[in-house]
């Protein structure tokens, strides 16, 4: 049970890319460029707004940002698809309560965004609590002008 649980919670966290915290903020910074910096405040939005999507249970935010080929690792080490994604988001037996991201760091290589964080979550699946710390990593790449998550990673901190 516990395993599906976590399933089920990675599932939720890798669709909420980055859970982004109002403390987010990108300033003008010497040696990034204006684009670059552009760049960085669509990906912190696209975090906001994945954090938005897990609150609220949106799985169609999952399919539009999700990449076709998207795989996620759990904290357990198992592997998830897209469709796994979306089917944790529908099913609605995930909720969160409540969702704080700090310690987010955003990079950029070309048309690929590496973002990593901390997580600070409350929720349950069917009944069991998963609420606590977490960090993760979450790529996306640009593709015909849309931003879309590939991959990601989620560890339990303490």
């Amino acid at each position: 049970m516990l395993d599906n649980c976590a399933l089920l919670l990675f599932c939720a966290l890798a669709v909420a890319p980055a859970f982004c915290s109002q403390h987010v903020a990108v300033r003008s910074t010497p040696g990034f460029s204006a684009s670059d910096q552009e760049t960085m405040r669509e990906i912190v939005e696209l975090e906001r707004l994945t954090k938005e999507a897990i609150l609220h249970r949106d799985a169609d935010f999952s399919v539009k940002t999700l990449a076709d080929d998207y795989v996620a690792i759990t904290p357990l080490g198992q592997i998830t698809t897209k469709q796994d994604a979306i089917s944790a988001r529908r099913s609605g037996e995930l909720r969160y309560e409540f969702v704080n991201v700090t310690e987010m760091v955003v990079r950029l290589y070309g048309d690929t965004a590496v973002v990593t964080a901390r997580a600070d979550v409350k929720g349950n699946q069917l009944g069991e609590d998963f609420s606590g710390p977490y960090r993760y990593t979450r790529i996306w790449v640009r593709r015909n002008g849309h931003w879309q998550t590939v991959s990601y990673q989620a560890t339990v901190t303490q």
